[in-house]
């Protein structure tokens, strides 16, 4: 198994990694969830110009933590995708997403035919942190313990998604049998569940402090 082609998350597989049936498909699942978002912000519920600026912040920093690895297992990252789902929605989110995952490939951040993968993790990551947070609201009054939670929900579910692609898939040049392609991914889903924990505080420290002096950019506070 190749070490770091798992951070918190994101699949660090160069192009041929997967064979182009594979990519087709993930690309294919991706493409739809963004017509779909698409189709929400056109069709169902308007963007105001406040939510596009959040969306380009939100994009900005993302793209850039993504950057920044932690020595761990060949290179671990912070996401900050359930924070783009809670402050810009799963729509607007998935769009900012796409643009991270587009900018990354451009750098050699994973391969071009990974992005309909790495899409397909990240919305998830997004949609997850975004209706969490919501429905912990019945539950929680404090946003640090529900950014928290709806973080490590998010991020969870996200590397079960990456895990469930990379065994569908199957990496190619890899002679492990996919029980072996399991344990590894195990161990290294592991890892970044620990550093999940850190971006879930982050996060929750990050929710509860724009809910103290911007409440008005979290639209699910709104009375």
């Amino acid at each position: 198994m190749q070490a770091g082609i798992l951070s918190v998350a994101h699949i660090h597989l160069e192009d041929g990694s997967f064979t182009l049936f594979w990519v087709i498909v993930w690309w294919a699942i991706a493409l739809l969830l963004i017509s779909a978002a698409l189709f929400w912000v056109r069709s169902v519920k308007k963007t105001d110009n406040r939510k596009i600026t959040l969306a380009a912040f939100c994009t900005a920093a993302a793209f850039a933590i993504f950057q920044v690895s932690i020595p761990l297992f060949g290179g671990v990252h912070l996401n900050l995708t359930p924070l783009i789902g809670i402050l810009a929605g799963p729509a607007i989110g998935s769009f900012v997403v796409l643009i991270i995952n587009i900018l990354s490939a451009a750098i050699g951040h994973g391969g071009w035919g990974m992005i309909g993968a790495n899409l397909l993790v990240n919305v998830i990551e997004v949609v997850i942190g975004y209706t969490v947070y919501r429905a912990l609201k019945k539950i929680f009054t404090g946003a640090f313990i529900r950014g928290g939670i709806a973080t490590f929900a998010g991020l969870f579910c996200g590397n079960i998604a990456m895990i469930a692609i990379i065994l569908l898939s199957e990496i190619q040049g890899v002679s492990q049998s996919k029980s072996q392609i399991l344990a590894g991914l195990s161990l290294l889903a592991g890892v970044n569940m620990g550093v999940a924990i850190i971006e879930a505080v982050i996060t929750g420290m990050i929710i509860a402090y724009i809910l103290r002096v911007r409440p008005d950019m979290l639209e699910s506070e709104r009375p």
